[in-house]
């Protein structure tokens, strides 16, 4: 049960009782939770005190709800960390998991005002555009677009990126070195197509990160503009003195 006599609000108490429920293995990945109703009966409180706890726990991405189906224990975050330079591809390896990408589109363009700056070209100089969805265990974890002058990769456009990591490819075919980035990284929403792509309600808290990556004379060769899920990415970076 949970204690009515001390000063801290009922709903904390649920919500930090079934986090922990939760964070020692008791509930996994994927487990319906018992409805409003049963935790109400269980814990003796009101529903609108559950409801606030488990609205709480969404929030902070514990928990998830799908419509007419309920509510369930969320896939673990992915900790993101900001101080290494990697590949999608080789992130999500490293965590165990196999990367994969849907190709929508592979597009020569003019480079726009915002492109061109991340590229340090000329407006309207001609870039490669691939648009990708970005998936981990065939489940979608970015939408990705990223641009490249041409006139340094030619033919990179017929290339298969469906399970290829573009900065292997960079390197291994067009001898690029990857030196370093400089990113971006702001919250928002969910845009109505940025939702379907990625299974999430329109409207849904995303990261939303602009990259330029350098080779080593200092020169950018990739512009990217990508939207990663906010329930399934968390920010990492470790601080010393």
């Amino acid at each position: 049960m949970l204690n009515k006599n001390i000063p801290i609000p009922l709903y904390y108490q649920l919500k930090e009782r079934l986090t922990q429920t939760i964070l020692q293995g008791e509930l996994t990945p994927g487990t319906l939770m018992p409805s409003e109703r049963e935790l109400s009966d269980r814990y003796s409180i009101s529903r609108m005190t559950v409801r606030q706890a488990l609205g709480e726990m969404v929030k902070e991405g514990l928990l998830v709800r799908e419509q007419g189906k309920g509510t369930f224990v969320a896939e673990p975050k992915i900790n993101q960390g900001l101080l290494k330079l990697t590949s999608f591809s080789e992130d999500m390896r490293s965590r165990g998991m196999k990367p994969d990408s849907q190709v929508r589109s592979v597009t020569v363009q003019e480079a726009s005002a915002v492109v061109a700056r991340g590229l340090m070209i000329q407006e309207k100089d001609q870039v490669i555009v691939f648009e990708r969805v970005r998936l981990a265990d065939s489940r979608p974890m970015a939408y990705e677009v990223a641009h490249l002058p041409l006139g340094l990769f030619p033919g990179i456009e017929a290339e298969d990126l469906h399970n290829v990591s573009l900065y292997n490819l960079i390197e291994e075919k067009y001898g690029a070195s990857l030196e370093y980035a400089r990113q971006t990284i702001e919250v928002g929403l969910s845009k109505p197509f940025e939702s379907e792509l990625l299974g999430i309600a329109p409207g849904s808290p995303v990261l939303l990160i602009e990259r330029s990556t350098f080779d080593a004379d200092d020169r950018p060769f990739e512009f990217v503009k990508a939207v990663y899920r906010g329930d399934r990415y968390k920010l990492q970076v470790e601080l010393r003195r």
